[in-house]
């Protein structure tokens, strides 16, 4: 679908407004996109200046943890390489993603980077590749790509892990334009390209988000993967996309047609294509052409029925939230459940995204970082298991700070182990010369950092500076890909962030020993749950509340985090009660976890 509403190319600074008037007419709408004259977009009056830092907060008793860059000194030597040439090509706007995992099983988390390639006729000697480190537990890495057999060289964005073959060994997803690598991990130290073995390609395609996932509990691990656009550098190349003045533009995805997602179902270390007949793509209904332009994709089980959902981000067209109806059977219901668009009825520039109960009740958030001057996303729902949602973005704090960066990589986490999920996003603008049509607006941005106070109310989450959480976090980059690990085994968690074109950035977290900690690893038993208990549903009470996660590492933008998940105590402890429900529907109940400790809780065997 193209959008017939003229945008600015580099700004988006006019979008069409579609009005959220009955439910049948706001879909009509949306999916029509043409007819309606835009409005220019709201220009916050905030004092956020996103090339230097966050707009301090006033709040009191904020956390002293500092992030500290070790990039240099932790031996991570990374370089994003879009490929630019000046022809500007849309994928050279989009950066690439990480991952954490522990390749080698040795108990600590290993790093990997997506790279991305020079277009065909100006290559580059050496060739940029993906680059795999190695930790050796304290935080300090080795590079280890060639040995590794990850010294490949493709135009990567988004990265997916998983132990699609139950072997004890996670594998590797890696999307791309044109097509995916699943390159299998043979458990001594090398991954071997499985792609055409395991009929892993995908769609042909922009390739982007991907999430390896259990959709039918039938204990090993199906693939969704996300398409952006129709695009190919002849279809960018006679759009004319033009920066008044200055020359040419990298150009906004409506003036590009949509595309379909993907899921393959995994047949016992096979993959079959089960797109069509499973409900995941989504066409216009009147002219019946691809309507997605997806980028972030974020499993969970929304209404506690065993079976794992899906949200997909969408960029300048309605979100998608897939409901599993079991089968291999998805609904899409993000228009019904009120995660489509915005409270206007108008769909935003969706990037990274991410669910949390990040009240530790009942509550379920969805949030998703949009474009410059649209605001990170809350869809919340208030009930139980309800697949009802209202964006309260505004009510929690997230409105106003959030609003003018353009976020990409975005998830929670308990940075300051007080037992609330705070927000974490990486920022950064599409267009490199953006400064001289919007002074306003700058190319560098600073990563946003927004703490769960615990207060609730539009106080909850407080916008986090450097008097409170140092410089370096808040360093203005091209921030894109984004996700957290323990490197060095101290219990906090440490952020990675990707940069377009640019050298990644490792920040640690020096939290001191203000609040205690438990971390829990699982291991489902290959049958009835997959190898690496991904879906595992995990609850903690500790004293009269009560954390609760779900264990999927897809989340960000284009990005996984580590497996384990790890519990903020607070002052507390211990954990008084620890429930397991495995994706097999089985349980298990362990008590009185002393805190700062990692454990290891195994479907068959128990604690271990």
């Amino acid at each position: 679908m193209i959008d017939c509403v003229a945008l600015d190319p580099t700004t988006r600074t006019a979008r069409p407004r579609r009005p959220a008037l009955a439910l049948a007419l706001a879909l009509a709408l949306a999916l029509v996109g043409c007819g309606k004259k835009p409005e220019p977009a709201i220009i916050s009056s905030s004092p956020f200046n996103a090339r230097t830092t966050t707009a301090p907060s006033k709040a009191e008793n904020l956390p002293t943890v500092k992030f500290v860059d070790v990039t240099k000194e932790s031996g991570v030597a990374f370089t994003h390489f879009n490929g630019a040439f000046g022809e500007k090509l849309l994928p050279e706007t989009m950066g690439a993603g990480a991952a954490f995992f522990d390749y080698d099983n040795d108990g600590d988390q290993d790093l990997l980077f997506v790279n991305s390639a020079p277009w065909p006729g100006h290559e580059v000697d050496p060739a940029p590749t993906q680059r795999l480190y190695c930790n050796d537990g304290k935080g300090h890495f080795e590079d280890v790509t060639k040995e590794a057999g990850l010294d490949k060289t493709f135009y990567g964005q988004g990265v997916a892990i998983g132990d699609y073959d139950n072997d004890g060994d996670l594998d590797v997803y890696i999307t791309a334009i044109g097509r995916g690598y699943l390159l299998r991990n043979d458990g001594k130290g090398r991954f071997e390209d499985a792609t055409e073995a395991a009929n892993a390609k995908g769609p042909n395609g922009w390739l982007t988000g991907a999430a390896f996932l259990d959709i039918d509990n039938d204990g090993d691990l199906d693939l969704f993967i996300c398409n952006y656009i129709t695009w190919t550098p002849e279809i960018d190349k006679v759009q004319g996309f033009q920066l008044t003045g200055l020359g040419r533009a990298y150009g906004p995805p409506t003036s590009f047609n949509g595309s379909l997602c993907a899921l393959l179902r995994n047949d016992g270390g096979r993959f079959t294509d089960i797109s069509e007949t499973s409900g995941v793509q989504v066409r216009t209904p009147d002219q019946k052409v691809p309507l997605g332009k997806s980028l972030g994709v974020a499993p969970f089980d929304l209404d506690g029925d065993g079976l794992v959902d899906v949200a997909v981000s969408n960029d300048t067209v309605q979100n998608f939230l897939f409901h599993n109806k079991g089968g291999g059977k998805f609904e899409e219901i993000a228009l019904l459940a009120g995660v489509a668009f915005d409270q206007s009825g108008s769909p935003r520039g969706g990037m990274g995204c991410d669910w949390a109960y990040f009240l530790n009740d009942d509550r379920l958030g969805l949030a998703i970082g949009n474009f410059a001057n649209e605001m990170t996303a809350l869809y919340v729902s208030d009930q139980p298991s309800s697949l009802q949602f209202s964006d309260l973005a505004n009510m929690y704090g997230l409105g106003a700070p959030t609003q003018p960066p353009l976020k990409f990589g975005l998830f929670f986490f308990d940075y300051d182990l007080d037992g609330g999920l705070d927000l974490l996003s990486a920022n950064g603008h599409l267009e490199p010369e953006i400064s001289k049509v919007q002074a306003a607006e700058h190319y560098e941005q600073a990563a946003q950092l927004l703490w769960n106070s615990g207060k609730g109310g539009r106080n909850l989450y407080v916008n986090i500076g450097p008097e409170s959480a140092g410089p370096d976090l808040f360093k203005p980059i091209v921030g894109r890909g984004s996700a957290y690990a323990d490197i060095d085994g101290d219990g906090d968690l440490d952020v990675v962030l990707t940069v377009n074109n640019g050298p990644a950035r490792l920040l640690r977290n020096d939290g001191s020993d203000a609040n205690h900690w438990v971390r829990v690893r699982l291991t489902g038993d290959g049958k009835g749950s997959n190898r690496d208990a991904i879906g595992a549903k995990v609850a903690a009470r500790i004293g009269g509340q009560t954390s609760r996660r779900q264990l999927f590492p897809a989340k960000s933008y284009l990005s996984s985090v580590e497996l384990p998940l790890t519990f903020g105590l607070g002052k507390a402890e211990k954990i008084d009660e620890l429930v397991v429900t495995w994706p097999s529907g089985k349980t298990t109940k362990l008590e009185n976890l002393k805190a700062d400790q990692s454990y290891h809780v195994d479907e068959t065997a128990g604690l271990k």
